[in-house]
C-alpha cells in the first residue's frame, strides 16, 4: 500500500525534505510494509529550490551576485535535469539577508536577481522558473532588468541610481542592450499573491512597511512605481500595472510580466508539476502534507491546500501535520484535508518545538498511521 508524503518546510526547523523523511519514519514505525513516496513541496518562496531538486532531481548551483543593498554574496539556484533553471528571488534580494537596522526600502534593488538569471542563461537554461516572495525590495524589478542589460535614464539621459525611489525621476527605458537570449526562453513565475503594482493594495502600501518603509516612504515608493509604469506603458505599448501579481516581490512581478512576458502560476502548482506529485498520488491509499502553521490563510495558495486539491481529485484522503493550528484551520476540511493535527505533545516553548520538530513529526505520523490502520484493518 502506497502512502505519499508531500510537506512544505517547517520554517526555522526542518526543510521540506527533512520533514518528509521524518513523516516517512513515523509511518514505517507503525507499518513497516508501507511503500512511502516522498515528494518535498514548496509554494514558490524560501525552500523552493531545495524542495524541487529533492523531488525532481538536478544540481544545486552557486553564482556570485549582490544582495538588495549591493553587497557581494553567493546565491544558489537549481539546474534541473530537463534543462530548466529554478530560482528563488529571495536568494539574491531577500529580506532575511538584511539585518533590520540596515534595511533601506528606498535604495534596495533586485540587481542580484538579474545576475542569477544571467548565470542560468550562461549555463544553457532555456526555461526559467522564478519564485517570488520574501523580498527586501520595492523597485518594480528595475534592478533585475538592469542586470539583464536594460538602462533606466533620467531627463538628462543619465543612468538612475539603484532602488525604487529613483524611479520617480525616470524619463526613458533603453532596452537595446537587453540580453537577446531572453527572447528565446520560456519564463515562468511562481506567485501566490494577486496584488497590483500601485495603489492601496499595491507593492509599496501592502509590503513596504515590513521592508522598513515609513508611511512617507510608502507614498514616495508608490508614486515612483506609478512613474515606472507610465514610462513602461509608453515604451511597450501596454500597461501591466494592474496585472494580478504585478505587486509581488516589491513589483518584480510587474517587470516579469511587462518586459519578460512571464507566465504566472501558483507556486504550489509549479512545484507539484516539477515533482510529478499527481502521478505519485495515483493509486495511493493516503497522503500526508504539512507546514509550520495552518490556519484560514493556508487556503490562499499554501502547500497543504494545493496538495489537498490534487489528492481530492484522485479521491485520496489527506492528513495534515502542522507545528500549530490557528484560527479557521477547520475551513480546510471542505477543501480536501481529511484531518489536521498539531505536532506538540503538550504545552512547550517555541524553542523546544523547533528543536524537537523532527521527533514530534515522526511521532504524530506514527500515531495517525496506527489509527488509520486500526480503522481500516478489515479492508486491508
Amino acid at each position: 500500500m502506497k502512502i505519499v508524503i508531500a510537506p512544505d518546510s517547517f520554517k526555522e526547523s526542518l526543510s521540506a525534505e527533512a520533514a518528509a523523511r521524518a513523516i516517512a519514519r513515523g509511518v514505517q514505525e507503525a507499518w513497516p510494509a508501507a511503500q512511502t513516496v516522498c515528494i518535498p513541496m514548496a509554494d514558490g518562496g524560501e525552500g523552493t529550490v531545495s524542495a524541487v531538486l529533492a523531488a525532481a532531481g538536478g544540481e544545486l548551483r552557486h553564482s556570485p551576485a549582490h544582495n538588495a543593498l549591493g553587497e557581494p554574496i553567493t546565491a544558489h539556484w537549481g539546474a534541473l535535469t530537463d534543462g530548466a533553471a529554478i530560482i528563488e528571488m529571495a536568494a539574491a534580494a531577500g529580506l532575511d539577508q538584511i539585518p533590520e537596522a540596515r534595511r533601506d526600502a528606498l535604495a534596495a534593488d533586485t540587481h542580484g536577481v538579474g545576475e542569477v538569471l544571467r548565470a542560468a542563461l550562461d549555463a544553457g537554461a532555456r526555461r526559467l522558473i522564478l519564485g517570488l516572495g520574501g523580498s527586501a525590495t520595492t523597485d518594480g524589478g528595475s534592478g533585475m532588468l538592469r542586470a539583464l542589460g536594460a538602462r533606466f535614464l533620467d531627463a538628462q539621459g543619465q543612468a538612475l541610481p539603484r532602488g525604487g525611489a529613483a524611479l520617480a525621476h525616470l524619463a526613458e527605458i533603453d532596452l537595446s542592450g537587453l540580453d537577446p537570449r531572453l527572447a528565446e526562453v520560456t519564463f515562468e513565475v511562481a506567485c501566490d499573491v494577486d496584488n497590483p503594482l500601485c495603489g492601496p493594495q499595491g507593492a509599496a502600501h501592502v509590503f513596504g512597511p515590513q521592508k522598513g518603509a515609513s508611511p512617507a516612504q510608502v507614498e514616495q515608493l508608490d508614486a515612483a512605481l506609478a512613474r515606472f509604469a507610465d514610462v513602461a506603458r509608453h515604451k511597450l505599448g501596454h500597461d501591466a500595472r494592474e496585472h494580478p501579481g504585478a505587486g509581488a516581490a516589491g513589483g518584480l512581478g510587474f517587470a516579469a510580466h511587462a518586459f519578460l512576458a512571464a507566465r504566472f502560476r501558483p507556486g504550489v502548482e509549479l512545484v507539484a508539476e516539477l515533482g510529478r506529485l499527481d502521478a505519485a498520488i495515483e493509486g495511493a491509499a493516503l497522503v500526508f502534507t504539512g507546514e509550520g502553521r495552518m490556519d484560514a490563510q493556508t487556503l490562499r495558495g499554501k502547500t497543504p491546500a494545493g496538495v489537498a486539491r490534487i489528492a481530492q481529485a484522485r479521491g485520496v484522503p489527506v492528513i495534515a501535520l502542522a507545528g500549530s493550528l490557528g484560527a479557521g484551520y477547520q475551513e480546510l476540511h471542505a477543501h480536501g484535508i481529511t484531518a489536521a493535527f498539531s505536532l506538540c505533545p503538550g504545552p512547550v516553548t517555541l524553542a523546544d518545538a523547533l528543536d524537537h520538530a523532527d521527533s514530534y513529526l515522526a511521532d504524530r505520523a506514527r500515531d495517525v498511521t496506527q489509527l488509520w490502520l486500526a480503522a481500516g484493518r478489515r479492508r486491508l
